[in-house]
């Protein structure tokens, strides 16, 4: 196993998700049910893993037909001009 890379990935989707809406409808699902925070982690803990398995699988199968530098450039193009978008929305 690459230690490397695991802390790569991990520490890049923690920091992704950190205070996006997936995070806060876990805060208020938790604040409407206080007596079921396990069954609250255990759902959106379930969530994000099924979310993130899609990713990967998807991944996996657009890696065999494109280059990965090609892909590598539309996530960064598609992150700026959602960047962009949302400056020039607010």
């Amino acid at each position: 196993m690459d230690l490397k890379s695991l802390a790569i990935v991990f520490g890049t989707v923690f920091l992704a998700e950190l205070g996006d809406k997936t995070q806060l409808a876990t805060v208020l699902f938790t604040a409407q049910n206080p007596h079921s925070r396990l069954l609250v982690f255990a759902a959106a803990g379930s969530a994000l893993v099924f979310a993130c398995a899609i990713g990967v699988l998807a991944g996996g199968l657009v890696a065999q037909h494109l280059d990965t530098r090609v892909l590598t450039r539309a996530a960064g193009v598609g992150f700026i001009l959602i960047g962009v978008w949302t400056l020039w929305r607010a």
